[in-house]
């Protein structure tokens, strides 16, 4: 289905990827080129050193001016202290740009998959999410915040001292150079590699989210314990978690043995110039003086230095191209439901819905099809039917969570895709069967609604929704952590939470998706009578489970496949005899005597 990722997405090309990575630090190209000049000055300057570290020894040593030695000597610490404090401040520029990066990454995939329709969200684990934006882009830190850094200042370093070495002495420096495509080769060898692990590795650490998030849930825990299957679940988490250990373990030793020949060859090139040093000698005496020879061992160590730190920074930004991947994966998704470029105003909202030949398919099946309805400001809609009948797919239409496939629906005569995201959340407000809180405080619950609201605007509300009283008779009053999924209250206690939450918002058009079906009679009976507060003034649209809280609805409708199989009032339907009259007495409701 369009909107859902695949389990195992092919990687991209890399060249895209790297142009597309490179754009998110395009904002900070400013702070990127002050990085850039304090890397160039710190190579420029640390290049210094092996020259002065000649004059030392072919001049100051053997012709002892102490002088001379004292000049050099202080040069070289000097040139130590303006390195390290370039590397200082280039450090602190570029971690904030990696981490600005970082944040940028976290908030536009956040944003984006806010805007991603249910269906998303109905076939994607939670801890998968979850593992994207924490486990994924966590791990690209040190790619993002060293990475360009490391670039620059390593690829300044090498250009510089090869320059350098050429200076003191070319054909060492051929000599020198002589290994590198075989280091190259070595390196993208490994990296290929690790962008395989990598890439198992990351959507092993998702499975793993999502089983935490699944089984140490609240629901989780209780589903567990009272089926007993907690010992199963913790084998499984234990299962999981070995198999995460040995691809850390893989991604860890991932080509330690061909890059430990670089380190091999480099241990031994300060042996093999002098050995062609050596070899240069002519009638015995060396044409490279001992000051050169240093020197020259020195800028080779600082060649080399950087030049691994090259390839290893290939490799890492080649392991965290499957990181990227699977971020940009969701970041490519494009949502079912987009806000208007140019939204069409709404104020003073009345409240008239119209349904206008409205149909709606999931995945190509039918839910609704060809419904027209009008529902008059201020009146109520009851609508009910068999499950699978799309009582439910009808209520969500309405606030958008789903676009008809067909026909219009339209709020005082606006189509309601005309409209902006915020015009149609004030607009339409829905309570629904499943009610959900955060795991924060009661007050905090309710702000969520109206973050503005004073302290009597909650206690207006919940007196509304008759759980006032409940709420003063907390220890902490409104001030009480509800728990997660808030389960430190009932069902009952929940959903009038849900219905103060709704009357803070004010909204002129109110649909109850089965408000009340899970509930015991007596709770049903304080929920209705929060609900029949909430809906007076307002246009109501009731999905309905239970039929007696029905009967004083200005129009009832039966759905039967998706079609409006019946509508009129409960005396109306009940003197049809029809589908409403079936499920009336399938339901128990009473049926008043004429």
């Amino acid at each position: 289905m369009p909107g859902v990722p695949t389990e195992e997405p092919p990687m991209q090309s890399t060249s895209p990827e790297v142009r597309r990575i490179l754009r998110l630090f395009r904002p900070y190209r400013g702070r990127l080129a002050v990085v850039a000049l304090f890397v160039g000055l710190s190579s420029l300057v640390s290049l210094a050193s092996p020259f002065m570290l000649r004059e030392v020894l072919d001049v100051a040593l053997p012709q002892g001016r102490t002088g001379l030695l004292s000049a050099l000597v202080i040069g070289m610490v000097a040139v130590a202290i303006a390195t390290s404090a370039f590397g200082v401040l280039q450090t602190y520029i570029s971690t904030g740009v990696g981490q600005r990066v970082m944040h940028d990454l976290r908030t536009a995939v956040y944003g984006h998959l806010q805007r991603m329709p249910l269906s998303f969200f109905t076939r994607t684990r939670t801890g998968e999410v979850q593992s994207r934006i924490a486990n994924d882009i966590g791990g690209m830190q040190s790619t993002v915040t060293s990475t360009a850094t490391s670039l620059v200042s390593n690829f300044t370093s090498v250009i510089a001292t090869f320059i350098a070495m050429a200076v003191l002495e070319w054909r060492l420096t051929l000599v020198s150079l002589l290994m590198l495509p075989f280091f190259v080769w070595i390196s993208r060898r490994v990296g290929k590699e690790r962008k395989r692990i990598t890439g198992q590795r990351q959507r092993q650490m998702a499975a793993m989210s999502a089983i935490v998030e699944e089984s140490l849930s609240v629901s989780g825990i209780l589903l567990g314990r009272t089926m007993g299957r907690s010992r199963a679940l913790t084998d499984d988490f234990a299962a999981e978690s070995r198999d995460l250990v040995d691809l850390e373990i893989r991604s860890s030793m991932a080509g330690r043995w061909r890059q430990s020949t670089i380190g091999i060859v480099m241990s031994a090139m300060p042996a093999i110039i002098y050995w062609a040093a050596g070899l240069t000698a002519a009638g015995g005496r060396p044409l490279i003086s001992i000051g050169t020879l240093v020197a020259f061992t020195t800028l080779q160590a600082s060649l080399f230095r950087p030049m691994v730190m090259l390839l290893q920074t290939g490799v890492e930004v080649q392991s965290s191209l499957a990181l990227f991947s699977r971020i940009f994966e969701y970041l490519d998704l494009r949502p079912d439901i987009e806000e208007p470029a140019k939204p069409t105003p709404i104020q003073n909202v009345r409240g008239e819905v119209r349904f206008e030949h409205v149909g709606f398919s999931y995945d190509g099946s039918p839910a609704l099809q060809d419904l027209d309805l009008v529902v008059p400001a201020g009146t109520s809609l009851a609508v009910v039917g068999e499950t699978g009948s799309g009582k439910t797919t009808l209520g969500y239409l309405v606030p958008r969570l789903y676009d008809a496939t067909t026909g219009r629906i339209t709020i005082d005569g606006v189509d309601v895709r005309e409209l902006s995201f915020e015009d149609l959340s004030n607009a339409v407000g829905v309570v629904s069967q499943e009610t959900y809180l955060f795991h924060a405080s009661v007050a905090d619950n309710l702000r969520f609604a109206k973050p503005d609201a004073t302290d009597e605007d909650l206690h207006s509300a919940a007196r509304a929704a008759q759980i006032h009283d409940h709420i003063m008779s907390l220890p902490d009053g409104y001030d009480t952590m509800v728990g997660e999924r808030g389960y430190r209250f009932s069902g009952g206690e929940k959903q009038r939470l849900a219905i103060a939450r709704t009357i803070l918002r004010n909204p002129p058009i109110l649909v109850l998706d089965e408000a009340t079906s899970a509930l015991d009679t007596q709770t049903e009976q304080a929920v209705q009578e929060a609900i029949d507060r909430l809906a007076e003034g307002r246009t109501t649209i009731t999905i309905a489970h239970r039929l007696s809280t029905v009967r004083d609805a200005d129009q009832i409708i039966v759905l039967d496949h998706g079609r409006v199989a019946e509508r009129g009032t409960h005396g109306e339907l009940l003197a049809h005899d029809g589908h409403y009259a079936a499920l009336t007495a399938r339901d128990g409701t009473p049926v008043p005597v004429a």
